[in-house]
């Protein structure tokens, strides 16, 4: 027995790192699993279905019960078809876990078309495919009397909140992920969907090499801890937080307060009225957060 006893999940790119964390954590916790992964590259080349094999068999070595799916969670189609294939196979869906995703660094400067393109695909429409295939199922549930406990968790970043440098498209993807997971959050909570997202800080291939750290350190980036708050907000537990962004690893779960109003200057119509006005508020309000808790930055 555990908190998602008898539930049924999706989770995309879950051969691998934190999708893999998940999808294990939530079958030690009760739930049959649909695990989604084509097996590419981090970089997004290439395909191999052995990983969400190789999951697929730890769950039911554990003795759960879990389908694999290598359908490209970024199309229609493939959404879809793992919905299907969770109402098929597994007899129901409650929790969606959107996690696939590839990097593609580069300055913008130097960044190509595809560069952009190919990552803004896999995080952004990945992760509205499959809620919006998902939600159409959960509306007509809640329209014929039977309204569901479903969850939505969707994967964001420190780098899309909080702009790291090199990476202006999964920036930009992931700071689209949180402002669409509040959206959802308050236009599906009418059909018994909850709506969150986390900023996990772990240690997986997409982030391996990118800075040496301690043993310690190495600890506190286990995936684990990431799948472990994944694994309550996909529970009945977590039926009263939505619309939120959880920043979360082993030191700690942080609610990210997304913007805030700041400091307002009376408005004009003559553009050289504006000037001390904008530098007074400009004064008066905080400098951008920081990846870190209390660091500011300029710009």
């Amino acid at each position: 027995m555990g908190i998602n006893d008898g539930r049924v999940a999706i989770v995309t790119g879950a051969g691998r790192g934190l999708g893999r964390a998940h999808a294990l954590a939530l079958a030690r916790q009760g739930a049959s699993v649909v695990v989604n992964d084509l097996g590419s590259a981090a970089s997004g080349e290439g395909t191999d279905a052995s990983p969400a094999e190789q999951v697929v068999a730890e769950i039911e070595a554990m003795g759960g019960k879990a389908v694999i799916d290598t359908s490209d969670a970024a199309s229609w189609d493939g959404a879809q078809r793992m919905v299907d294939t969770a109402l098929e196979k597994l007899g129901g869906l409650d929790i969606v876990v959107n996690n696939a995703g590839i990097l593609r660094d580069r300055m913008l400067i130097n960044m190509t078309e595809d560069e952009w393109d190919s990552v803004t695909r896999v995080h952004m429409k990945s992760t509205f495919a499959v809620t919006n295939r998902a939600a159409q199922h959960w509306r007509a549930q809640s329209k014929a009397g039977n309204q569901p406990q479903a969850r939505v968790i969707n994967t964001t970043s420190h780098s899309g909140l909080y702009c790291n440098v090199g990476q202006a498209n999964y920036a930009a993807a992931k700071a689209g992920i949180a402002s669409f997971s509040i959206v959802a959050a308050r236009e599906l909570i009418r059909y018994g969907v909850t709506v969150n997202a986390i900023a996990p800080r772990a240690t997986t291939r997409m982030t391996e090499g990118l800075r040496q750290w301690d043993e310690e350190a190495m600890k506190m980036r286990d995936p684990d801890w990431v799948a472990a708050l994944v694994c309550w907000l996909a529970s009945p537990e977590a039926g009263e937080i939505s619309g939120r962004v959880f920043e979360a690893w082993g030191y700690g779960i942080t609610i990210a307060e997304s913007w805030q109003h700041g400091a307002t200057a009376e408005a004009s119509l003559d553009p050289a009225e504006l000037g001390p006005r904008i530098a007074e508020i400009h004064a008066k309000s905080r400098k951008n957060a920081g990846i870190d808790i209390g660091d500011e930055l300029d710009p």
